[in-house]
């Protein structure tokens, strides 16, 4: 294991025994999943937090800058359960849970239970795939639905750490262009793939739900060191859930959204390259010339080759015109 990792490890074993000590007490962040015939992708965190005084839900008090103070627990067991059937699965070293476990659902929107040993059972989301669904939405999230300016330090720590949902700005007319995308594929399923952490996944999840946007699963990542590695490669993490979804679900093909102002049009455009067959357009949010500038600067645009349309434009509203024309019709 990467020296890093070990480092790390052993602080996350002062911290969680320093919090035991304390009080706290396990709790689950319940994330939504997603499935096809025969199986269902579990995604949650636990985390130690302050026992509940108020009754609410502990999940639901862990906002702004607490969700990354808040104390990770490492290779705990974590119960699934999902209709008549349960499941026995282990978070990894920094408390996440992703696991497919096996069993039969109808398409459409369902409700597992997760719960620990010593934790209150939480309701997570799953979306079963139908079979029948032949067009779907990968969706990027900063810059592409949400306004953020993330290369500025302390503007991006001021939204990731202070600011909640209601500060956050959405990008014109990209919510209505999904619904009009979803209605022309009903039950198309939504993915938002992100090089996030896990961190801010109830913080995303309020945003898209007050905006509007499809409901769908967050693909996130967790920050830190890995075992081979100083930090996680956001990249690698977009590249790898490409190809995951590919092989998930062969026989859809995916409308890739993002924006030009970091490595979406490369991904997409070697994700294109490798699973032609996987891609029904790519639609590319132009950023401004400030948000550019607040970017780093914009992707070298290259010629395109292969039946997969590009579209550009800075806005949704645009970018529907490109995809579905005036009459939202192809």
């Amino acid at each position: 294991m990467h020296l890093a990792a070990r480092w790390e490890d052993r602080a996350h074993a002062f911290r969680e025994k320093r919090a035991r000590r304390r009080g706290y007490v396990p709790t689950v962040i319940p994330y939504t999943g997603y499935g096809a015939a025969g199986w269902v992708r579990v995604l949650c965190r636990v985390l130690l937090t302050r026992p509940s005084s108020d009754g609410r839900a502990q999940y639901k008090k862990i906002r702004g800058w607490r969700s990354f103070t808040s104390v990770p627990v490492n290779d705990v067991a974590v119960t699934v359960r999902i209709g008549d059937s349960e499941f026995r699965v282990t978070a990894d070293r920094g408390g996440v849970v992703d696991h497919v476990v096996d069993v039969q659902l109808e398409p459409g929107w369902h409700t597992i239970s997760i719960v620990t040993d010593d934790s209150e059972t939480v309701e997570a989301p799953v979306f079963i795939v139908d079979p029948a669904s032949r067009v779907g939405i990968i969706s990027d999230i900063d810059d592409t639905v949400m306004v953020t300016a993330l290369p500025r330090p302390f503007l991006a720590a001021w939204n990731t750490f202070v600011l909640d949902e209601h500060a956050r700005r959405p990008v014109p007319g990209m919510a209505v262009l999904y619904d009009r995308l979803r209605r022309e594929h009903p039950g198309s399923p939504v993915i938002y793939l992100s090089t996030g952490a896990w961190n801010v996944a109830p913080t995303l999840t309020r945003f898209l739900s007050r905006n509007l946007y499809p409901a769908g699963p967050l693909l996130l990542t967790d920050w830190g060191p890995t075992h081979d590695r100083w930090f996680r490669s956001g990249r690698q993490h977009k590249t790898e859930s490409l190809r995951r979804l590919a092989d998930e679900f062969p026989d859809i093909k995916w409308m890739l959204v993002g924006d030009d102002g970091q490595h979406d049009e490369e991904i997409y455009g070697e994700f294109q390259a490798e699973h032609e067959q996987n891609v029904e357009a790519i639609a590319i949010r132009q950023l401004s010339n400030s948000e550019a500038v607040l970017a780093g600067g914009r992707s070298k645009a290259e010629q395109r080759t292969g039946v997969v349309r590009w579209v550009y434009s800075p806005d949704g509203a645009g970018l529907a015109r490109e995809l579905l024309g005036e009459e939202g019709t192809r």
